[in-house]
Formats: structure tokens, sequence, C-alpha cells
């Protein structure tokens, strides 16, 4: 078969195992879309260097990754600076002091994740976050990358990182209380 023949066979046999992938690293369909299609113009040009000790889906789901991690630094890259004036007053200490008091948890609620409702509550409080918070937090959360590897990734320091994190579970614990927990 002739490069253009395999390749118009992977893109038939692979675009949608790729595009679910995308869209679960994304949260976007419409960039999921975009990145796969620059899987395909990249295992296009790169073709030559695929020597088949691979299956082709682990060889585009590399490139996947690489092209994922290059859209989340350029995005990352790119945010403008957040605005913590939600949660400090001018002065720098807490509008509110809410933020710090731990959460009562019943054994009710210790089940939160089987639950439909509030998985879809969390992923919608999670989708709120600003991009330079969200992006860290399902690298580090949800694709369970090791701090390392995130900051790197994102070149941002440790410490940077570990600031963020910590703003975007403030904020998704203020999101869930007024969105869920208040609801019970």
């Amino acid at each position: 078969m002739t490069k253009n023949e395999v390749l118009k066979s992977w893109v038939e046999h692979y675009s949608g195992p790729l595009l679910k992938r995308a869209v679960y690293l994304l949260s976007n369909k419409e960039e999921a879309e975009d990145l796969v299609q620059e899987v395909f113009l990249a295992a296009f040009s790169s073709y030559g260097s695929f020597e088949g000790k691979s299956q082709p889906l682990t060889w585009l789901n590399a490139i996947l990754n690489r092209k994922a991690a290059d859209f989340y630094r350029k995005k990352y890259k790119s945010e403008p600076q957040i605005n913590l004036d939600h949660f400090f007053d001018e002065t720098g200490s807490w509008k509110s002091d809410s933020v710090l008091n731990d959460w009562n948890v019943s054994e009710k609620e210790t089940e939160l994740l089987d639950n439909d409702d509030f998985n879809k509550t969390l992923e919608d409080c999670i989708e709120d976050l600003p991009a330079r918070w969200k992006i860290p937090l399902k690298m580090y959360y949800l694709q369970e990358k090791k701090a390392p590897e995130v900051s790197q990734e994102l070149q941002i320091s440790a410490t940077n990182l570990w600031k963020v994190l910590q703003r975007s579970r403030m904020q998704l614990r203020e999101c869930l209380d007024n969105n869920w927990f208040a609801k019970l």
C-alpha cells in the first residue's frame, strides 16, 4: 500500500478513538477535532519515521499527547493574568474565611463520585475555572501526571504549580458549595 492509502486507512480506523481521547484531554470538541487533524498532518509528514514496531494507534496517540501538551503550553502561556479579587480584599486578606473551614462530610456524601448529578456539577465547576487553573488541575488530578511532569510541560515552577492547584481547589470548593452542597 502507498503512504496515502495507509494514512487514509488510519484516518478511517483511528479518527474515532483519537477524537475521544482528544476530547478527554481538551474538554472541547471543536479544539479536539482540530488537534486530531494536526495529528494526522504530523503523521503524514513524519510517516517515514514510523517503524511499525508498535501499533499505528499507539504511534498516533503519542503524537496526540505531544500535540495536546503543545496546545496546553501555548494556551497556558497566552492566558491573561488571573484576578484574585474574588478571594482577597485590597489588603490581601481573605474576603470570606469560609474557604478555610472544613466541610462536614457525611457518609452519604462520601459516595458522591457514584452520583451522576454530582459528577455533572463537578465537571461544570471544573470547566468554569480559568484556563490557567483548569489546565494544571486536569493534568495533575485527571490525567494523574506527576507534579514535575506538569511543571515541565507547562514550563512553570513547582511552587507556581502548587499555588495554582490550591487556587483551583478553592474555586472548586466554592463552586461545589454553591451548586451542590447548598442544595442538599
